[in-house]
């Protein structure tokens, strides 16, 4: 079965499905992440993951703290992060796990 997207264009109910879930499931992570991390007073900003059409897929955690995060910070909490999303295991295809930290604006500018 097809269904029709904003633009017009007809998508298999199955890819539907499929985006759904892995948004449910991305919303339930950011979830434990925010619960786990607020201990350290780090905000989980965004998480997200993004399907390439290259070599590899990326889930990126884009993180902030009050005052700014510093890049020890954002080791300590790729290490804290990488085991919770192996728990969660929300896909089967091989990907990246990018921890970052939220850009920000330049001063001077």
């Amino acid at each position: 079965m097809l269904v029709a997207d904003l633009s017009g264009r007809k998508i298999p109910t199955f890819n539907i499905m499929k985006e759904r879930i892995m948004k449910e499931e991305l919303n339930a992570l950011k979830t434990r992440l925010k619960d786990v991390l607020k201990e350290y007073d780090i905000i989980v900003d965004e998480v997200s993951y993004e399907k390439n059409t290259g070599n590899y897929n990326v889930l990126s955690v884009i993180l902030d703290k009050v005052g700014g995060i510093d890049l020890d910070t954002v080791v300590e909490a790729t290490n804290i992060i990488n085991p919770i999303v192996d728990e969660y295991n929300i896909t089967d295809e091989a990907y990246i796990l990018d921890v970052a930290s939220k850009e920000r604006g330049n001063k001077d500018e």
